[in-house]
C-alpha cells in the first residue's frame, strides 16, 4: 500500500503529464498542499522532495518548487549520422572565425557559438575571488606557475575526478588554456602530421580546427543521437586504417548532447586499448547533466594510462578565466613538456582564482542551480522552435548540456541559411562545420544559453520564415 506523501507526488506527476503544470510552471506551496489535501507539512514537503528527486521538478531559492524541463517527444530525433569511411583531411574551417567574431558584436542575437551569457555563470564570484587573490598572492601572481601547474588547483581538481568515478594524483594533472588547449597538447603528444584521427560525426567545430592546424586527417564514426559513437564502426574502422587517436565527448557532447552509458565508456576503452589507439576524452561538458547524479568518466577504465582525459571550467565558472586541465596518462612528460615550450604557463591569478572557487562545496551549490537553468534554456528553446520551425524539423533530446542540434527539411542549405541570419543580425552554427566532409547540409546548432528576450523570440521567428 503507497504510503500518504507518495501518493501526493503521485497526484501532482498525473496533473503534470496531464499539462495541468506545464515546464516552468511554479507548484502549489506546501501550505496550498496542506489545505488541499488536508495533510501534514512534513508530508507535503516528503511528496514534493520525491518529485525532486526523480527529476521532475526543481526548487527554486525563496521562490517554490517549478516543474523542470524533461526532454519530450515532440519532435522526433535526428537519425544516427552516416558519414563517409574513409580518412579525409579537414578544410573549409574559416567559417568558424566569423562564427566566434560575432559573438562579440551586441547588436548580434547570439544563437551560433556554445558560449553561456554571464547571467549562467557566477560572475559576481568570480569578480570577487580574483579580486581577493590578486591581493593574497600579490607577489605570486607575478610570476609563472610553470608545468603542470599550481598545486592547490590539482589538489581540486583530483578531488572533483574521484567524485566522478575516476582516482588520480594532483601530480597526474598538467592545467591548461582551456579545453582546446588541451586537446591539442594531446593530439600533439600522441600523433604526426598525416595520421589519421577517429572522431564522432557530427562533431564539435573546434576538433576539427586542431585536426586541420596539426595536418591529420579525420575519419568520421557514425553518431547516435542519444547513445553515441558507434563502437561496431569504429571497430571496422580500426581494423581497416592505422588510426592513431579517437577523440570523443561521451558527457552531455556539442552538438548531440548525449551521454555515454558507463558499459558504453568501458567498452570504447577496452577497444582502444585491444588495437593500441590513444583516446582523448573530452568532458567539458560533463558537470552540465539534467539529473541527479555527475556521470562518470571514460578515464575512470583506463588500466593502461591510453586516455587523456581533457576538461576545463569554461562552462561552468568563466569563459574568460581560460582554465582547464589534462590528465595524460602514460604520455604525461611529453604533454608537460609541451605545454611548457607551447607558452610556458597557465595564468597564475586565473589558477589561484579557479583553486579557491572550488574549494568549500558553494561551486557544487552554483552547478545544482546551473542545471537547473540550462534545463530550462534547453525546454524553452524547444518550445520555440515548435512554434516557429517547420513541422518536418527534427530536434535532439539532449541530457545536459546547453546546444541542440537541429535537422531541416531537406531542401535547406544550412551555410546560406546562416549568411542570411547573419544580415538578419542574428549567429547560428550551420552544420557543415561539425563535419570533416561538411556533411549535415540541412542541420545547425543553436546554443540556447542566451538571455532570453523579445528579441530572441523574434530572431527565431524570423529563423522560421527563411527556413520557409
Amino acid at each position: 500500500m503507497a504510503l500518504l506523501y507518495e501518493v501526493i507526488a503521485d497526484h501532482l506527476l498525473t496533473a503534470i503529464d496531464q499539462g495541468v503544470y506545464r515546464q516552468g510552471d511554479r507548484l502549489p506551496s506546501v501550505r496550498k498542499l496542506r489545505e488541499q489535501h488536508n495533510i501534514s507539512a512534513a508530508t507535503a514537503v516528503a511528496a514534493l522532495h520525491q518529485l525532486e528527486d526523480q527529476g521532475c521538478i526543481e526548487a527554486r531559492e525563496r521562490s517554490g518548487y517549478y516543474v523542470r524541463f524533461r526532454p519530450g517527444a515532440r519532435f522526433q530525433e535526428p537519425a544516427v549520422s552516416r558519414p563517409s569511411s574513409r580518412p579525409t583531411p579537414v578544410t573549409g574551417q574559416d567559417m568558424v572565425l566569423r562564427l566566434a567574431q560575432a559573438t562579440n558584436d551586441p547588436s548580434m542575437v547570439q544563437l551560433g557559438a556554445a558560449v553561456p551569457a554571464p547571467s549562467f555563470l557566477p560572475t559576481q564570484r568570480v569578480e570577487r575571488t580574483l579580486a581577493g587573490c590578486s591581493l593574497r598572492y600579490r607577489n605570486r601572481v607575478a610570476g609563472y606557475e610553470f608545468p603542470p601547474g599550481s598545486p592547490e588547483l590539482r589538489r581540486q581538481i583530483a578531488r572533483r575526478m574521484s567524485e566522478a568515478g575516476c582516482q588520480v594524483s594532483p601530480d597526474d594533472i598538467v592545467i591548461t588554456n582551456g579545453c582546446q588547449e588541451a586537446i591539442t597538447l594531446a593530439l600533439r603528444a600522441v600523433t604526426q602530421p598525416g595520421d589519421i584521427v577517429a572522431i564522432e560525426s557530427p562533431t564539435f567545430y573546434g576538433m576539427l580546427q586542431v585536426i586541420e592546424s596539426l595536418a591529420l586527417k579525420a575519419i568520421e564514426i557514425p553518431t547516435h543521437p542519444r547513445d553515441g559513437m558507434a563502437l561496431d564502426a569504429l571497430q571496422l574502422a580500426c581494423e581497416q586504417w592505422p588510426i592513431k587517436a579517437c577523440i570523443v565527448v561521451p558527457n552531455y557532447s556539442n552538438p548531440l548532447g548525449y551521454c555515454m552509458s558507463d558499459e558504453r565508456k568501458r567498452d570504447l576503452v577496452n577497444l582502444m586499448n585491444r588495437y593500441r589507439i590513444a583516446l582523448i576524452e573530452d568532458d567539458v561538458y560533463g558537470d552540465l547533466g539534467f539529473g541527479l547524479q555527475r556521470p562518470s568518466v571514460a578515464k575512470a577504465w583506463d588500466t593502461e594510462g591510453r586516455v587523456l582525459h581533457c576538461s576545463s571550467f569554461s562552462k561552468s565558472l568563466s569563459s574568460g578565466l581560460r582554465v582547464g586541465w589534462i590528465v595524460p596518462g602514460q604520455y604525461f612528460e611529453k604533454v608537460e613538456y609541451l605545454k611548457y615550450v607551447t607558452n610556458l604557463a597557465a595564468p597564475t591569478l586565473a589558477q589561484l582564482t579557479v583553486a579557491q572557487m572550488l574549494e568549500g562545496g558553494s561551486h557544487d551549490r552554483y552547478l545544482r542551480q546551473a542545471r537547473n537553468q540550462y534545463a530550462r534554456a534547453i525546454g524553452r528553446m524547444t518550445e520555440a522552435i515548435s512554434l516557429h520551425f517547420p513541422k518536418e524539423t527534427r530536434v535532439t533530446q539532449p541530457a545536459g548540456g546547453f546546444v541542440l542540434w537541429v535537422e531541416l527539411p531537406g531542401g535547406i542549405n544550412a551555410v546560406e541559411l546562416a549568411q542570411q541570419a547573419l544580415r538578419a543580425g542574428i549567429s547560428i552554427a550551420p552544420g557543415p562545420i561539425f563535419s570533416a566532409t561538411q556533411k549535415y547540409r540541412n542541420f545547425i546548432r543553436l546554443n540556447c544559453a542566451c538571455e532570453w528576450d523579445e528579441r530572441v523570440d523574434r530572431a527565431l521567428a524570423t529563423l522560421g520564415r527563411l527556413i520557409g
